[in-house]
This record gives C-alpha cells, sequence and structure tokens, in this order.
C-alpha cells in the first residue's frame, strides 16, 4: 500500500518526486521584524525530501500578522530573508511554496509592527487569548475593513505571492482555512456584512475567488494553491461554520475554473464531503487527515481521494521522515514544548536515522 506514495507526479507546474509532503506549521523563528534566519533556512533544509514543503503562514502585509515573530513577505528584507530558505531547500533538492496568511481577527496589536486593532470581516471579537510578546492576553474586537480596503487586502495578497515568487518559492498557498481572515469572510459567526461581501453564499465566498483570481493572474494559476478546512476540524480561533455543506461545493464551484495548482483539504472527518469536494475538484487535491498513520495516508493516495498527503508533527520530528517510511525506521516523538521554543531546540535538533 506505501508504494502509492513513491509514484511521481505534478502539481500545476511543480514536478514532485513522490507524494508524502510537509503540511504548514508555525514556528515562530523569524525575527521580531518578519525576516526568516539562517536558523529556518536549516531548519526547511532538512526537510527537502518531503515532496513538496508547504512553509508556515507568513503574513501579506502589517495588518495581516497574528502572532509574534512570524514571517513576513511584504518587504524587501522579508523577500531577502526567504531568499536564504528556497536557496537552501533548492540546494537539497527540495521544492516549496510559501503559505500567505493573513490572521485577520485572530491577532493583538502587541503582536503587530504598527500596533493597531485587528481587522475583520465584521467587528465581531473572538473569544479566547492569543500569545503575545507579555504572554496570553485576550483578543480585542476586531475594527470591520470597509469595502475599499477589503480591495486593498486582495492587492496585499497579490504583491506578496510575487514577493514569494521574487525570494525563489516555487509558489504560494493561500491560506483559507482555521479560522483567519479568508475563513472569516466565509461564515455568519465572524461576517456580518452588508456590502457585496457579506449575506448569501455567493457573497462571502467573493474574498476567497478573488484573493484566488488576483494570485492566479499574479504568478500563474500553476503555481497557485489554497488550503481549506471543512468542519473546521480543530474547532480553531472561535469559527463556527453553519452551512459547510452548502458553501465548501459552491466554493470549489466558483474556483475550479481558475485551474490553480492545487486544493489542500485540512480534514475533519466528514467523509461525505471529503468524497462530494473530490468529485468536483479538477485538479491536484493534497489531503492532510490529521492524527492519521502513514499507511492510512497512503490508503487515500491508492484509493484516488487524494493526489498527494501532508504530515504536520510528524515532519517536525523527522527531518528524514521520507527516509524513515522508506526503510521501515522508528520516528521520533515530537516534544510540544519546543514548538513555537524560538531556538534550535525542537527545530533543528531532531537526530535524523542516519545519526
Amino acid at each position: 500500500m506505501l508504494n502509492a506514495l513513491w509514484n511521481p507526479t505534478v502539481v500545476g507546474e511543480i514536478s514532485l518526486p513522490h507524494r508524502l509532503a510537509m503540511a504548514p506549521l508555525t514556528r515562530s523563528r523569524a525575527t521580531p521584524d518578519g525576516v526568516p534566519t539562517e536558523l529556518n533556512a536549516e531548519y526547511y533544509a532538512q526537510r527537502a525530501s518531503h515532496a513538496l514543503i508547504i512553509t508556515e503562514g507568513t503574513q501579506p502585509s502589517a495588518d495581516g500578522q497574528g502572532y509574534p515573530v512570524t514571517p513576513g513577505i511584504y518587504t524587501e528584507e522579508h523577500i531577502a530573508g526567504w531568499r536564504k530558505v528556497t536557496d537552501a531547500v533548492h540546494k537539497a533538492d527540495g521544492r516549496i511554496v510559501i503559505q500567505l496568511m493573513h490572521a485577520g481577527r485572530i491577532s493583538h496589536p502587541d503582536n503587530t509592527p504598527h500596533h493597531r486593532q485587528p481587522v475583520a470581516p465584521s467587528a465581531i471579537k473572538p473569544a479566547g487569548q492569543t500569545f503575545t510578546p507579555s504572554g496570553l492576553q485576550e483578543m480585542p474586537e476586531p475594527r470591520e475593513l470597509s469595502t475599499e480596503e477589503v480591495a486593498a487586502t486582495v492587492d496585499d495578497f497579490r504583491r506578496a505571492a510575487a514577493a514569494a515568487i521574487a525570494a525563489g518559492a516555487d509558489g504560494v498557498e493561500i491560506h483559507g482555512a482555521n479560522g483567519y481572515l479568508v475563513n472569516q469572510f466565509l461564515f455568519p459567526s465572524a461576517n456580518q456584512r452588508t456590502d457585496q461581501y457579506g449575506g448569501s453564499l455567493d457573497n462571502r465566498i467573493r474574498f476567497a475567488v478573488e484573493v484566488a483570481t488576483a494570485v492566479a493572474d499574479e504568478i500563474g494559476a500553476g503555481r497557485t494553491g489554497i488550503r481549506i478546512s471543512p468542519g473546521n476540524p480543530f474547532k480553531l480561533n472561535d469559527l463556527a461554520e453553519s452551512d459547510p455543506h452548502e458553501l465548501y461545493p459552491h466554493l470549489l464551484r466558483a474556483l475550479a475554473p481558475l485551474n490553480l495548482a492545487y486544493l489542500h483539504i485540512g480534514h475533519g472527518g466528514d467523509e461525505e464531503l471529503l468524497f462530494t469536494l473530490r468529485k468536483l475538484w479538477p485538479t491536484t487535491l493534497i489531503l492532510n487527515r490529521a492524527g492519521a498513520d502513514i499507511a492510512t495516508r497512503a490508503k487515500d493516495v491508492e484509493d484516488g481521494l487524494a493526489d498527494v498527503v501532508t504530515v504536520g508533527t510528524m515532519a517536525l520530528a523527522n527531518p528524514d521522515l521520507v527516509e524513515r517510511v522508506r526503510s521501515g525506521a522508528p520516528l521520533n516523538t515530537p516534544d510540544p514544548a519546543t514548538f513555537y521554543g524560538g531556538g534550535a531546540a525542537g527545530y533543528t535538533d531532531y537526530p535524523t536515522h542516519a545519526a
């Protein structure tokens, strides 16, 4: 069954040597200005044997930052920092796309360079606290974006995509999942707008479609992917999905004509919806079945439910995961205490099988 993982494939304009890819995972090791460092380059290069690396969420603007010391891709300094990363990955014969993530209301003024109020589709305060440089704090009520500002935010994604390609990335993934800005526009629990971006299904998907269209126009559809999380599987960021069986098929029908390189699904266990989305999507489907073992993920490829599968914490703890799976070697155990630790511990110091 695992043999299904090792067949080469082509995702848009990106050729992959096999089908076991690395999921996007926030690691919080950039500088306070959002610039990737040599440590980031080492981390991603260590994992270059994955079929494709999808980077941690990377803010397309100052407003887009949600957490401390996450990377950006909207200044020349960011581009230079990411160039170190992409060069290191390519030198190790890897492929890498930068995930564009605007956090929207899941933020705090202390976490952004301009220290302004977070922005969102509507002024609806999310429940809960978020990490800040001074510790956990309540997330404040966000400011509702004006209609003109929504259009400007679409342009932020466009410019960030161009910057990612300038930094040497093989493409970008639009983060439309997990309760962040693109996802916030999709559901009334975060979007109660009365303009063309709120209310009906067509209006609520409009921002996602405009962002995908802008990015694809800028860098090419064959280098553009988008991630969704039907059912909000991890119940993240206080987002209630009221009509996923209606909305997500509607969204995919609107996105399909763009001929994007891939759709990346964070699967929440609704198999019926997953099968529906598989049938609707015309290009590569990348599936993240969180918590599943490698054999289960390989079966998704063998059965045609997925073309490529992503792994998260297994990739963190096992830089050489591909080699370990191929040889049947045991896996390292992830250390959650170090996931956002800021240094090399739990980041670049996991032992390899060869060691």
